[in-house]
């Protein structure tokens, strides 16, 4: 087994640490206190090809699999920029265009969207379905003309006002009529600015540029050219995009947590009390070595995991441990680094705890950390399901 990264695997995780030089954590945190997206660093991350890292060389992307997405994020975060926007748009949305569009689909969306000239965003979550996708209650009915209405709303959808474009997840037959939970759905691209479109902000607690929404659709009127993949067989090629999720929100886990325990590794050399650096004490030195333990078998899991999701094998069990493990490794670094720097963790000078909330999030989102849990023991221990 081979755990050697190619000359182009090692740029793209190195190119965090030239985009700093621009765009730094200095200007995320600005980004994130004046509450708006970072455009001018998502236009350079575009310009320099990383928007479209999974989409085909012949729609303007790179052609590059999951791997290669992976060490991107994993190494823009270590630099403190953990990137959500391209979980969501870049590999959740355009992605699964490039594998299952219309070849009229993917000249109208994608060049753009890699160009950074448009963005999209992904719509799934509903405030009476949340985890359980299967009660999801949007509903695009077919008309008599072979069109749809799309109706419905969403909510905690991340940068919907500031996308051009949403991949949305509807049901196109109620799941009280299908024969199987997962039949009936449908996806969509969906213009956000598109008549009968809706959107508030959700004001959230945690430091970032991107932004929530609730959504809205009220009788928004889809054609077949809107339609992604098949009617009614939507679940797979959503399901498709849900493993990459877990993979791409754990590199972004690895990463932040490395950067805070690297902040916490220069300060505790560097600050004297007593008779020596305070870096000496075991009591530090532990919780960040064991942090430090955690944070790199997690990024080896995620790695895993995208290696078999671009051979084409099964991944589910992988994708949602490397999530887990990120997840938990990335809360006890961020938590061992506060401990580290004592009071000075919660100034803004230092801004070690603005780092907090975001990785306790991922505890809870996407999917908790008890679902996840769940599916281990059903799916990969082979134990009685638990709900």
């Amino acid at each position: 087994m081979d755990f050697s990264l190619s000359e182009e695997q090692n740029m793209i995780y190195d190119y965090g640490q030239s985009l700093v030089k621009s765009y730094d954590r200095k200007y995320w945190m600005e980004c994130a206190d004046a509450g708006r997206f970072p455009e001018e660093m998502y236009k350079q991350v575009a310009a320099d090809g990383f928007v479209g890292t999974m989409v085909p060389e012949a729609y303007g992307g790179a052609g590059l699999g999951l791997l290669e997405m992976d060490l991107f994020l994993e190494g823009l975060s270590n630099q403190g920029i953990p990137l959500l926007s391209l979980v969501i748009g870049a590999t959740m949305s355009m992605a699964p265009i490039g594998d299952h569009g219309t070849e009229e689909q993917k000249q109208k969306y994608l060049p753009d969207a890699c160009s950074g000239k448009t963005r999209f965003c992904f719509a799934i979550t509903e405030s009476g379905a949340g985890t359980n996708t299967i009660q999801a209650t949007t509903i695009a009915k077919q008309t008599s003309d072979g069109r749809f209405k799309l109706s419905g709303n969403k909510t905690f959808i991340t940068d919907f006002i500031e996308s051009d474009y949403a991949l949305v997840v509807a049901r196109t037959t109620p799941h009280t009529e299908v024969e199987r939970k997962t039949d009936g759905f449908t996806l969509f691209i969906v213009d956000t600015k598109a008549k009968g479109v809706a959107a508030n902000k959700i004001p959230v607690s945690i430091p970032i540029p991107e932004i929530q929404y609730e959504v809205f659709f009220d009788d928004v009127d889809l054609g077949p050219e809107h339609v992604l993949g098949e009617v009614g067989k939507g679940f797979n090629i959503l399901f498709e995009s849900l493993n990459p999720e877990r993979v791409l929100v754990g590199s972004i886990c690895t990463g932040i947590g490395r950067y805070a325990m690297e902040r916490a590794v220069e300060y505790a050399n560097d600050r004297v009390v007593f008779n020596g650096p305070i870096g000496a004490y075991q009591a530090l030195q532990h919780p960040l070595a064991k942090a430090k333990t955690e944070i790199e078998l997690a990024s080896l899991m995620t790695r895993k995991a995208a290696w078999l999701f671009d051979r084409g094998e099964a991944c589910g069990g992988e994708s949602n441990m490397a999530k887990y493990a990120a997840a938990e490794a990335a809360l006890h670094a961020v938590d061992a680094s506060l401990q580290c720097f004592g009071g000075n963790g919660f100034t803004k000078e230092y801004g070690i705890f603005d780092i907090y909330p975001m990785v306790r999030l991922f505890k809870t989102a996407p999917l908790n950390s008890e679902m996840i849990l769940n599916y281990i023991g059903e799916y990969v221990l082979g134990l009685p399901r638990s709900y």
